[in-house]
């Protein structure tokens, strides 16, 4: 869900701002911690990037981190989208949705 997010926001992919789309996508809210927890490891992974943008005054200066995916990150979102859709091959009719 991160990844998407992260792609879904382009050049907004911010911690905050992908904290929201996770929660409005999902109707869930996902926890503050959790999700720059879950960024420091996909970065460490190589599934995103990070670089420092400018500080908005109402953050005293201090810079944002955007976030950006990688070749390799488009790559497992493309695998997960792959897989995901091989599992629910067949159950369309059962969920009423052919």
């Amino acid at each position: 869900m991160v990844l998407l997010a992260v792609l879904r926001l382009g050049r907004d992919a911010y911690a905050p701002a992908i904290l929201e789309e996770i929660g409005a996508r999902t109707g869930r809210p996902a926890s503050r911690g959790s999700i720059y927890i879950t960024l420091d490891r996909l970065e460490e992974k190589g599934l995103i990037e990070s670089e420092p943008d400018s500080g908005a005054s109402e953050r005293g200066g201090r810079p944002r981190r955007r976030l950006t995916l990688t070749r390799s990150g488009l790559e497992a979102l493309k695998e997960s989208r792959d897989a995901l859709l091989s599992l629910w091959e067949g159950y369309e009719r059962r969920l009423g949705r052919a």
